[in-house]
């Protein structure tokens, strides 16, 4: 479990014997033209000394200046239903090589050209064998990330309890987060850059989280004793980009699937309510240093569908993140007449009820400055060299939401 790297396949440049902090290939918005041969030059006077002075002078300050110049950083969360009905049937349908939600799904990250990419309903196995097929199935299609990170979920996770009193046991609403086998529905980040776990939330149970409320009423007894908080994952992980920062991640409940006394949607709040505290610093972890990036499926609107707001809310203003509110011209097409909120930001497909929903999120720190934002959600007559319509469609109900960002250097 944990980190996987892939090295040998995408390796290109190492800067000492054994160091593997390898970037992988640039994508094409990322490559820069590099100086090539050439022929050679005839012998020059020698300059004046204080000619040389004044260039090294200046060298000096171009070299200080760029150090402090930050390099633009895309990252990106996709729930990209990589998920199938049982264990290893997403490595055989991978391995096949034909399948086309698969090869659809590729198309979209390799178009999105992600720094960093939290997938989110991504099938877990211990060899992450899965994991590393589709690896070597993005480095193909022009995609490579040398480095990811994945962990078991709670996803599947079975408990021997009667978990929703139905008076059943070992069924996937019986696991510590749905799922019909363990490891169904997990997550994984993809990187180009090196990727260290700083603390993992996922085995935190509901009710040691600070202010969890009467879970008794919740759930029955002794279930509510034994329930972890989070859905699939909660991880810190540390990013070693330029500006190195820590990426939360998580993939919340969705607030729905229950009875009056609103389980999910309590769960789905206190799902975000821990990462508020984490940034607060109200839990025995202590807070992230520097600077951070939220990502993932809230799977929370603030304005349409189930769910409480406020806990969206409370985190959007919190002061540590910010929201570039990332839009697509087929999200607003397809916009639903009886929603409140704007049709431009949804980032779910959903059947009617819900309808299209905002349920996807890259919230950057409040200190980074924002270059540019999008939802990868072609209108229907969308030209262009990027994924159809009909490829977003087929990959999943869910659209890619990405993030540029410039993070302020080390020092500032």
């Amino acid at each position: 479990m944990g980190i996987l790297a892939i090295f040998p396949l995408y390796a290109r440049h190492r800067h000492g014997a054994h160091c593997l902090h390898d970037r992988g290939k640039a994508p094409p918005h990322r490559r820069k033209r590099r100086g090539g041969g050439g022929k050679a030059q005839e012998a020059r006077p020698r300059p004046d000394p204080r000619l040389g002075a004044c260039l090294l002078a200046g060298a000096t300050w171009l070299t200080l200046a760029l150090t402090a110049t930050a390099e633009p950083l895309r990252i990106a969360t996709y729930a990209a239903d990589l998920t199938r009905r049982g264990p290893g049937l997403l490595l055989r349908d991978i391995a096949k090589g034909d399948d086309p939600q698969i090869a659809a799904v590729s198309a979209v990250i390799a178009h999105a050209e992600a720094d960093v990419l939290l997938l989110t309903n991504l099938d877990y196995d211990d060899k992450q064998e899965a994991l590393t097929a589709l690896q070597e199935t993005l480095a193909a299609a022009g995609a490579p990330y040398p480095h990811a990170f994945a962990d078991w979920p709670n996803a599947g996770l079975r408990t021997g309890m009667d978990m929703d009193g139905d008076g059943k046991v070992n069924t996937g609403r019986d696991t510590q987060g749905f799922g019909r086998f363990s490891g169904a529905g997990g997550m994984a980040v993809l990187s180009r850059h090196p990727l260290t776990l700083t603390h993992d939330f996922t085995p935190l149970l509901w009710r040691d989280l600070p202010g969890a409320g009467d879970l008794p009423a919740l759930m029955p007894a002794p279930a509510w004793q034994v329930q972890r908080l989070s859905s699939v994952n909660h991880w810190a992980i540390r990013v070693e980009a330029p500006t190195p920062f820590t990426l939360l991640t998580l993939a919340a409940t969705p607030p729905v699937f229950d009875g009056p006394e609103d389980r999910n949607g309590h769960r789905n709040a206190a799902e975000l309510a821990l990462l508020h505290m984490y940034l607060d610093g109200q839990l025995n972890t202590p807070a992230p240093q520097g600077p951070v990036v939220i990502a993932g499926n809230l799977n929370l609107d603030a304005y349409d569908g189930d769910g409480r707001p406020n806990a969206l809310n409370a985190l959007l203003q919190s002061g540590h993140i910010q929201d570039p509110a990332p839009s697509s011209q087929g999200g607003a097409a397809e916009a639903d007449p009886t929603h409140k909120g704007p049709p431009a930001l949804d980032t779910a497909d959903f059947n009617d009820p819900p309808g299209n929903l905002r349920a996807d999120y890259v919230l950057p720190d409040a200190t980074a400055k924002v270059l540019d934002a999008g939802v990868i959600w072609p209108a229907p007559d969308a030209q262009g060299s990027g994924p159809t319509l009909e490829q977003v469609q087929t990959a999943s109900r869910h659209r890619l939401v990405w993030v540029e960002i410039e993070l302020p250097a080390q020092g500032q």
